[in-house]
């Protein structure tokens, strides 16, 4: 089966290169690794069709030998296919008369699996009950387990990692990605000037490709980070389902900060699920992410299927996360699922990450302001909806 993406991802991109940058990953996987401890990530966006293959270790470019993996700690890579796009310089900022896509374009949903837990489980169950394939196999014990992992608290700095699937399917969407995200990072930097943030970027497509994963270590040089996002490439995937568990085995292996005064933020932007064969190891990954504090934040694009999303909304939930999910509302892409919830706020996409960030450094659980409502699904009123049972959500 072919896999077709279209734009609702690529504005992702666009808003986490802003954060980040992108990258992938293999069973065979290659980690590099930086002099730099600290990270602090920003890219600027380009047009689709303007990313390099990254081989090889060109600036901030993934390691490309055997003793070049071992020694930065990682694996080698294995090669295979290529199906890349042409090289391109360093892309410009974005802004007005550049030719460059503007910020704020894409438009999202937010949901905490958390703070709805029974309706959670009971979603889970009837997917089960159904006989999908693909299950992550944790039970209503691990999940309950992990509840208090979604209450709020503060922190003092912060570690984000990007994880994006840089398949083939992906080249629209890579510019509305880094654009966003360009913008986000400086967004939280002004916002929380004293947090040293730390940035790092993990890539990924699937086994078989020229690589399944890669990933590029945390640094608080911006210039670095942007160099190695623009040297990323697309290609590969060919069928549906990819290899995230490659990619957060990859992001485990991260030199994340330790200790509780820091923010550890995963967003994990995709749209296809894992192979089914594979669903235990995507499972082991994203419980060792869970052992480290790792929050894990999806962000759902058009295409996702409801493995998929029960597959993000499950690692949102157990590391204490939350469910981000793109909407029509901004017109780029194809249509995107409505998501098997009853209700939630709309806003823009930078302005819902840049919220879960606030949730994480002050500690205060806060829905979107008057002037980030773009609209509402299912008709929440103060943080809640209220279906015609009687029943009330929160969000």
């Amino acid at each position: 089966m072919t896999h077709v993406r279209v734009l609702g991802l690529a504005g992702i991109l666009g808003l986490l290169m802003g954060l980040s940058g992108c990258g992938g990953a293999d069973e065979d996987v290659a980690l590099e690794r930086n002099s730099s401890g600290d990270a602090q990530v920003a890219a600027s966006p380009v047009a689709p069709g303007d990313f390099a293959a990254g081989s090889g270790t060109s600036a901030g470019g993934a390691l490309d030998s055997v003793s070049d993996a071992e020694s930065a700690g990682g694996v080698p890579l294995v090669s295979g296919p290529a199906d890349l796009a042409p090289s391109a310089p360093l892309p410009p900022e974005p802004g007005p008369g550049n030719g460059q896509i503007e910020p704020g374009t894409l438009t999202a949903g937010t949901w905490d699996d958390n703070r709805n837990l029974e309706r959670f489980l009971a979603y889970r169950e009837e997917l089960q009950q159904q006989g999908m394939s693909g299950m992550l196999g944790f039970s209503a014990e691990d999940h309950r387990a992990a509840q208090p992992l979604g209450t709020p608290s503060a922190h003092a700095t912060l570690d984000i990692s990007l994880v994006i699937d840089t398949t083939g399917s992906m080249g629209d969407e890579l510019s509305y990605l880094q654009t966003e995200f360009l913008a986000l990072s400086a967004s939280i930097q002004e916002k929380y000037p004293d947090a040293e943030q730390r940035w790092s970027l993990v890539v990924y497509r699937d086994r078989g490709d020229e690589y399944t994963a890669r990933g590029f270590e945390f640094s608080s040089d911006v210039q670095l980070f942007r160099e190695q996002l623009s040297q990323q490439g697309y290609g590969g995937g060919g069928d549906f389902p990819e290899a995230p568990e490659a990619a957060f085995e990859q992001m485990n292996q991260l030199a994340w900060r330790s200790g509780e005064s820091t923010a550890k933020l995963a967003f994990w932007v995709a749209d296809a699920p894992h192979h089914a064969e594979r669903a235990a190891a995507l499972a082991a990954a994203i419980e060792t992410a869970q052992s480290q504090g790792v929050h894990i934040y999806p962000v759902a694009s058009s295409g996702v299927d409801e493995l998929t999303e029960l597959t993000m909304r499950s690692a949102a939930q157990l590391t204490g996360g939350r469910y981000l999910f793109l909407t029509d509302d901004s017109g780029v892409g194809g249509a995107h699922k409505e998501p098997s919830i009853p209700c939630y706020f709309v806003s823009q996409l930078d302005a819902a990450i840049l919220r879960m960030v606030d949730i994480e450094m002050s500690g205060v659980y806060r829905e979107p302001t008057a002037g980030e409502l773009v609209r509402a699904g299912g008709n929440p009123q103060d943080g809640a909806c209220q279906l015609e049972s009687g029943t009330v959500f929160v969000f």
